[in-house]
């Protein structure tokens, strides 16, 4: 069941936060996506886990997510076990991505930073050989993991320009009315406090350092390499 991305996020609104953007700009140029999300947002201070599955599946059908999982780990549960760590190397086996997504691990939110520890202990293990992840797959070996920003604000070691699917991703977290709207008998937090427009005001900030519009910024553990060299010319 091979894909083009796979994206892990804690709860449901991560990966749409992080790089809402960029899936919804390659799903629209033909690439596959699948959202693996490692809980249920249970803990939330609003919304329900039920009503969490609904928003989520929204949010993905409008970025072109070709699937949508939940691994129901247990939220603030994210820790670096060898039975957390064989359920996520048996993910990446099954899809067999090309490219894999991870939050970055500095972030205010200390399951954010434990998704990608479980992520990168994850993609190791299920390169191995001998290692058996749950299910007894195949070996695989993704070309390359990157960690998206949900709430830090880093310089990014690269940029995607998503000036023409910035609406796409701002329409997939509206999807979320129970996180980023406050009801009435809901209780402030900081998703409901002006979020979206921080969030806006980030992809804003990252495109104008870029030179375009919007952009969603990247993290990366190894160099990159173009396929071009430093003046664009395909080789």
């Amino acid at each position: 069941m091979k894909t083009d991305i796979l994206c892990f996020g804690a709860h449901s609104d991560d990966v749409e936060l992080g790089m809402g953007g960029t899936l919804a700009k390659y799903t629209k140029l033909g690439k596959t996506a699948v959202i693996c999300d490692l809980t249920e947002a249970e803990l939330s201070s609003n919304g329900t886990p039920e009503n969490r599955k609904k928003e989520a599946e929204a949010a993905a059908k409008c970025l072109g997510v070709r699937e949508r999982i939940n691994l129901n780990m247990g939220d603030r549960n994210l820790f670096i076990t060898p039975e957390n760590i064989a359920k996520v190397a048996a993910v990446i086996r099954r899809y067999q991505p090309e490219l894999i997504f991870a939050p970055y691990h500095i972030d205010r939110h200390p399951d954010h930073g434990r998704v990608s520890e479980l992520v990168f202990e994850a993609v190791f293990s299920a390169g191995i050989r001998k290692y058996a992840d749950l299910d007894e797959q195949e070996v695989h070996k993704p070309a390359a993991v990157y960690e998206y920003m949900i709430n830090s604000f880093h310089r990014p070691d690269f940029c995607v320009d998503i000036s023409n699917s910035f609406d796409k991703k701002i329409e997939a977290l509206k999807c979320y009315q129970s996180q980023f709207e406050r009801s009435s008998d809901g209780v402030i937090t900081p998703l409901t406090e002006g979020y979206l427009e921080a969030i806006e005001g980030r992809e804003r900030a990252f495109g104008r350092d870029a030179g375009v519009l919007f952009a969603e910024g990247f993290k990366t553990k190894k160099p990159l390499i173009l396929d071009a060299d430093l003046f664009g010319v395909s080789k």
